[in-house]
């Protein structure tokens, strides 16, 4: 059974962590990676840094930019991840843009995350019916979970297709905007929350975008199997180094 399913079946609300690849320094991916899941986090979203993140706001964004002028490459997160499950067991997703997939192939993209134990993918601008028409085939080939996004904006009939389509659980963008912008949520978002929960869709849904501390994280999994922090985490390590991921976790729950 893939990682992220056994996950989700335990009876608890998800701690998922997001980081962009070879930030603060290029050689820190497989160090974050273990200092989160010592420190309790549930699932890690390892962010692949590309040149023009579209979903992201400006922390994620100057992340990816650095990592990148570091030398971070697709080619190079999958030598630091090599050895990961020798030490690492909680589930872990790639987060990142199509193009660089295409660019390395998607057979053999997907033969890679397979090889060094990646258990599922997220990429916001690979759309649902592409996905489920050309590429479902290969991921599931490889044992890869992908993750779909919806927004407030998303109509129902798209959400219960996304829900088909998927088998881990389903990325819930708590408003329409980038990543990093919110500093909690309103009647709004509780009612939007409120609204997918009552769906009873067969996935879980996790909410990403606007959780930054204890009390938007409680906020977010009222109605959601977990949530994502990405931006408040990255925001740490610009300021703290990778060496205090302890306090950070330790300041969410």
């Amino acid at each position: 059974m893939n990682r992220i399913t056994q996950k989700l079946q335990e009876d608890k609300k998800i701690l998922s962590i997001y980081f962009s690849a070879g930030y603060p320094n290029l050689n820190d991916t497989v160090q974050i990676i273990q200092d989160l899941e010592k420190n309790g986090v549930d699932l890690i979203e390892i962010g692949l840094p590309f040149s023009d993140p579209l979903a992201d706001g400006p922390t994620i964004q100057a992340s990816s930019t650095q990592a990148l002028h570091s030398g971070m490459t697709t080619q190079i997160l999958f030598d630091q991840l090599r050895t990961i499950r020798e030490s690492v067991k909680i589930p872990l997703i790639i987060m990142g843009y199509f193009n660089p997939m295409l660019q390395y192939g998607i057979e053999e993209f997907c033969t890679k995350c397979a090889e060094v134990g990646i258990d599922g993918l997220i990429i916001p601008d690979l759309p649902v019916d592409v996905y489920a028409e050309k590429y479902k085939a290969i991921f599931e080939k490889h044992g890869l979970i992908n993750v779909f996004l919806i927004t407030p904006q998303t109509s129902d009939e798209r959400i219960r297709f996304i829900d088909s389509v998927s088998n881990g659980f389903i990325y819930m963008v708590s408003s329409a905007s980038v990543t990093g912008s919110q500093s909690g949520f309103g009647n709004v978002q509780e009612n939007y929350f409120e609204r997918i929960s009552k769906m009873n869709l067969k996935n879980p849904q996790i909410i990403g975008f606007g959780i930054s501390n204890r009390e938007t994280f409680t906020q977010a999994t009222k109605f959601a199997k977990g949530a994502i922090i990405g931006s408040a985490f990255i925001k740490h390590l610009s300021e703290n180094g990778s060496g205090k991921i302890k306090d950070f976790v330790r300041e969410i729950r």
